[in-house]
């Protein structure tokens, strides 16, 4: 990559940790279902015209992604984050993901890992173990539950992706936000039962700015911006720089949310990050391989 390709991936790293910081000021004020909500709907309105109908055989599928990567993969991280009473064990917790997603494949469309992917997916699920002997943590448990559902939704969602076709980067985000706000709009009703006008006169203007910034910056700027670096580099080349995102989460949320880490959130957290990383080189290396192998056959 260029320098500036560096400089772009490391600027949306940056907006992704800071999204946590967001959401949690924002969930505080306004619930985080209906902040999903809210988020969605600007996403929606701003994504609107990429609205491309999907080809034939498709629908199950994008209804399963937006589901599984939309609605409950955000729904349940925004309220764990409102749960929590820092978002370094968030940050640090989602990144099982990965793992996660790499099980996955291996139970739903049959991919085969070696011993030492399983050992870098064992070395990150005892990282979370660690990380829940964390006092914070332990006195936190149902959020560390939901950061988990959530890891597995996105996992999930990243899976089923894989065979999704035709469908454009930021359609498929307008899709996501279309299909979520219905299932989302039903639980805020039945859970918090928002009202426009009691949100308008009670919400400070700081929460809503952290609707726009998660919607605009997270969402379109950072996935945009992470989608047109695949576009001109192999992914594998570019995920391994992902894990600056926790890492960012964790330095934010010191200096600007007062969280205060205790040693087994930190030590959990390194052999997370470093099963996650093991995970993603590994499956760097694979994939070079077969291209290799592939190249060398013909």
């Amino acid at each position: 990559m260029t320098p500036r390709h560096y400089v772009l991936l490391g600027f949306i790293c940056l907006v992704w940790a800071a999204n946590f910081l967001a959401a949690a000021w924002a969930v505080d004020w306004m619930g985080p279902v209906t902040f999903t909500v809210l988020r969605f709907a600007l996403v929606l309105m701003l994504v609107a015209p990429f609205l491309r109908w999907p080809g034939n055989g498709q629908w199950p599928l994008l209804l399963a992604c937006c589901w599984s990567m939309g609605a409950l993969h955000f729904g349940l991280v925004f309220a764990a984050l409102g749960r929590a009473a820092d978002v370094s064990s968030v940050a640090i917790l989602m990144q099982v993901y990965v793992p996660m997603s790499t099980l996955l494949a291996v139970l739903l469309i049959g991919e085969r890992i070696g011993w030492r992917t399983s050992a870098g997916i064992g070395l990150a699920l005892f990282g979370v173990c660690v990380v829940g002997l964390d006092p914070l943590v332990l006195a936190q448990l149902d959020a560390l539950l939901l950061v988990l559902a959530s890891a597995f939704f996105l996992a999930l969602g990243t899976v089923l992706m894989r065979r999704l076709s035709g469908v454009g980067v930021f359609s498929f985000q307008a899709w996501n936000a279309l299909l979520s706000l219905p299932p989302l709009a039903l639980v805020a009703w039945w859970l918090e039962s928002p009202q426009l006008a009691v949100l308008a006169a009670e919400v400070p203007t700081s929460a809503w700015l952290a609707v726009v910034y998660s919607a605009v910056g997270a969402s379109i700027i950072g996935h945009g911006g992470f989608y047109w670096l695949i576009q001109r580099h192999p992914v594998s080349d570019i995920t391994p720089y992902l894990l600056l995102v926790p890492v960012l989460a964790v330095i934010l949320g010191v200096l600007v949310w007062g969280d205060r880490p205790g040693w087994r959130l930190l030590a959990g957290g390194a052999l997370v990050l470093t099963g996650v990383l093991w995970v993603t080189l590994r499956g760097r290396y694979r994939r070079r391989r077969i291209v290799s192998e592939k190249a060398a056959g013909l």
